[in-house]
């Protein structure tokens, strides 16, 4: 008995190993790319921005963390009146919407304790823009945590991969507090291989990258085609990933 499950062990050891080992030749593309990625962000700095971009935050209960969010927003390298910074305070029960409004954002509140979570959040913001800014035309959306913190290059960095002609784009993100714990190591490690080994190699080799989390770019046309934001699970960022591969939208 013993010896068969080892057998069983090492049966399922080989299948997964194989199954992964596709993930080594994305790392050697990863690592073999470095200086295309710097002669592309350089490109990326000389072009002069056009498209226009609305970030969006879905936040519940944020208030001590959101204005830092909207601060960055407001700091980035790129043309502030290109760039709206949109707030959904969802649910709250503390001033999350008032401290938003201080810090410059467009804001609404929505209460609604059976359809909960960050889906609906999104898809009652979106209408709202649909509805009361409809003389405003956005090239994409920029969907952001409450509690992240932006890199001041962020969307010129996404403008520069949308030119490309990608309908949804992830991005590199880590943690604030990569030494706290073993925790927070572990998470940040991740990110950076889902980043820079996974999902640019995958860029470079044409095919689909995967949206996970936050900090992720929504073309304005993969919105109106949806009618809104129909994904509502609690891996909202899964979903959206598995029906772009599904129905043909390009992820860089």
């Amino acid at each position: 008995m013993i010896r068969a499950w080892t057998q069983l062990n090492e049966t399922l050891c080989t299948v997964l190993m194989l199954a992964y080992l596709y993930q080594a030749v994305f790392t050697l593309v990863g690592l073999a790319a470095k200086q295309w990625e710097k002669r592309r962000a350089a490109r990326a700095r000389n072009e002069a921005p056009t498209r226009r971009y609305a970030a969006i935050i879905c936040a519940r209960n944020e208030e001590n963390v959101i204005a830092d969010l909207i601060a960055n927003l407001r700091a980035q390298d790129y043309p502030r009146e290109l760039l709206d910074i949109y707030v959904m305070a969802d649910n709250c029960t503390d001033d999350t919407a008032g401290t938003a409004r201080r810090a410059g954002a467009i804001v609404y509140e929505r209460t609604d304790h059976e359809l909960v979570g960050k889906g609906y959040a999104l898809d009652a913001l979106f209408k709202k823009i649909r509805l009361e800014h409809a003389e405003t035309h956005y090239d994409a959306f920029l969907v952001f945590d409450a509690d992240n913190l932006v890199d001041p290059q962020f969307v010129r960095a996404m403008d520069a991969t949308f030119e490309q002609g990608y309908d949804v784009i992830t991005s590199y993100r880590n943690s604030k507090n990569f030494g706290a714990n073993w925790i927070s190591a572990a998470y940040s490690i991740w990110f950076l291989r889902e980043a820079r080994f996974l999902n640019y190699p995958r860029m470079l080799l044409g095919t689909n990258c995967a949206i996970s989390g936050t900090g992720f770019l929504v073309s304005s046309r993969v919105i109106e085609q949806n009618g809104g934001w129909p994904f509502h699970l609690l891996t909202e960022d899964i979903e959206l990933t598995m029906a772009c591969g599904t129905t043909g939208l390009r992820i860089g």
